[in-house]
């Protein structure tokens, strides 16, 4: 029964695909792009949002315990968002104290990494305009196709020809909209996702500012010597 119905379903799908015309198939490959991407975007977005947080975890105590080399050197050797900004602070951090100087450093570390953060997932938004153009792009031939083929036909027989030739132009644009409305979805889900990241680097930034400039007046550098030793 269940591999009759996988059957049906099958056959269904096979014959609406054949039926929308040649134009189908590049809204086949959009949608297997888009999906290609979103499954990556999905896992490193996951993956690094997980990994920021157990850096975090592990850098947090050591910046408030004031043991600065020692968070330099873990930060240094993450390969976390997070780890490469607090390494660019902790480093600034032996030439000065300034608050501004090393804000400045940070927003440069996040800013560098925020291409890798929000990489490719923008071109979901443009494939699912594409499969909509393709889509609706094969519904006008498949109705130019139609007008053409019943120009010479029997009167009797156009509506029935023109009834079918509409309903093969539709599935060119059904499929497009198919593809399109889920790239649209997963593309708001990744963009709030990825706004959740840069967030969390932001706000990571500054509570490590705060930390840092709200110590003792020990210079800094005299303390990350300290440490070292």
């Amino acid at each position: 029964m269940q591999n009759d119905i996988l059957m049906q379903v099958y056959n269904t799908a096979v014959t609406f695909f054949q039926g929308g015309g040649v134009h189908m198939i590049p809204i086949a490959l959009t949608f297997g792009l888009g999906f290609a991407i979103a499954i990556e975007r999905l896992l490193f977005l996951g993956t690094a949002q997980t990994q920021n947080s157990e850096a975090w975890a592990k850098l947090l105590p050591l910046i408030v315990q004031g043991q600065y080399e020692q968070a330099r050197s873990l930060a240094a050797a993450s390969d976390t968002a997070i780890g490469r900004l607090l390494a660019q602070g902790l480093g600034r951090l032996q030439a000065t104290r300034r608050r501004e100087e090393i804000e400045m450093v940070l927003e440069e570390a996040l800013m560098a990494d925020l291409p890798r953060i929000e990489r490719l997932t923008h071109y979901l938004h443009m494939l699912a305009n594409i499969a909509m153009l393709f889509g609706l792009l094969g519904t006008v031939m498949g109705l130019i196709q139609g007008f053409t083929a019943i120009a010479n036909v029997d009167p009797a027989e156009k509506a029935n020809m023109l009834s079918a030739s509409f309903s093969v132009a539709m599935n060119a644009t059904a499929f497009g909209l198919i593809t399109a409305i889920p790239l649209l979805l997963i593309h708001s889900f990744l963009q709030t996702r990825t706004g959740e990241i840069v967030e969390s680097l932001e706000m990571a930034a500054v509570k490590f500012l705060n930390l840092v400039t709200q110590t003792s007046a020990t210079p800094i550098a005299a303390s990350m010597q300290t440490a070292a030793r």
